[in-house]
């Protein structure tokens, strides 16, 4: 009598992973497009969390817009606010300024003059946190581009309305 065999042969075995290959090859790029659409989804907020904070600081403080950082707590709480840390934002957009300290994979930055205001969100690394720059001015208005030329290549006279 001939004893059954328990178990899989090494050709089932590379079938079935042969198989979930295929699956993630399908699933990867589109689970990565998500994220970048979330990331682009984020700055989109930020800049309109920018705006308002832009708003409220000129409504206190007339006369003048504020650098990214005055926006912002001083230090990781705000304990008296002020115009150099006026606590519109929160401590993690505030710093947002760079690759390294990137908020959902954007990097952020304003112009600001006594009269008016830049704001603008690059994608930390191009093509892998997101694909489009956006910016905003005291219009409030929203416009994106493509991304390439980093800060100050989204001008609300060059960019396409959001």
């Amino acid at each position: 009598m001939r004893k059954s065999q328990k178990g899989f042969s090494l050709i089932e075995l590379l079938i079935v992973v042969a198989i979930i290959l295929i699956i993630s090859a399908i699933a990867i790029p589109s689970l990565i497009r998500s994220r970048m659409a979330a990331n682009e989804a984020s700055a989109v907020a930020s800049l309109r969390t920018i705006n308002t904070g832009e708003v409220t600081y000129n409504n206190t403080y007339p006369g003048t817009f504020a650098a990214l950082s005055s926006l912002g707590p001083d230090g990781a709480t705000c304990t008296t606010p002020a115009a150099a840390n006026a606590c519109l934002i929160d401590n993690l957009l505030a710093n947002a300024t760079s690759a390294a300290t990137a908020k959902s994979g954007y990097m952020f930055n304003i112009t600001a003059t006594a009269s008016t205001y830049t704001s603008e969100a690059e994608p930390a690394s191009q093509s892998s946190t997101g694909t489009r720059g956006f910016c905003s001015d005291q219009d409030m208005d929203l416009f994106y581009v493509l991304v390439g030329g980093g800060f100050s290549t989204c001008t609300t006279t060059a960019a396409t309305p959001l």
